[in-house]
């Protein structure tokens, strides 16, 4: 991994991965290069992955960070995991409905509810 900062923030609840995104802003391309390969790292550490992403800061999401997310849950299916999204701002969830994303990842208005789906 470079040099650079995280720009993500990971913890463990139980056996569930916990990951916060730290920007507000997703929409620069090496920016989400590298979310993607970190993201990609927590996944592949686990043999069957349950990770669940906050959106809590997330303002803005590029239609590419939409594609690294798709990328990531294909990891995630591929291992037997669970991947979840929670605290998704309603003009962001708007697009995931649009693009029928709504279908292929679940998603919870509170980190909580997402943590309760594992259960």
């Amino acid at each position: 991994m470079s040099a650079k900062a995280s720009q993500l923030r990971i913890s463990q609840v139980g056996e569930i991965t916990q990951i916060e995104f730290i920007e507000s802003k997703i929409l620069d391309e090496s920016n989400i290069q590298r979310i993607s390969e970190e993201l990609c790292a927590a996944v592949d550490v686990q043999a069957t992955p349950k990770v669940m992403l906050r959106f809590g800061n997330v303002e803005h999401l590029s239609s590419a960070a939409l594609g690294a997310l798709i990328t990531v849950n294909n990891r995630v299916k591929g291992k037997d995991g669970v991947l979840c999204l929670s605290e998704i701002d309603s003009q962001i969830r708007e697009v995931f409905t649009i693009t029928k994303l709504d279908k292929i990842f679940p998603i919870y208005d509170t980190s909580d509810e997402a943590l309760d789906s594992f259960s």
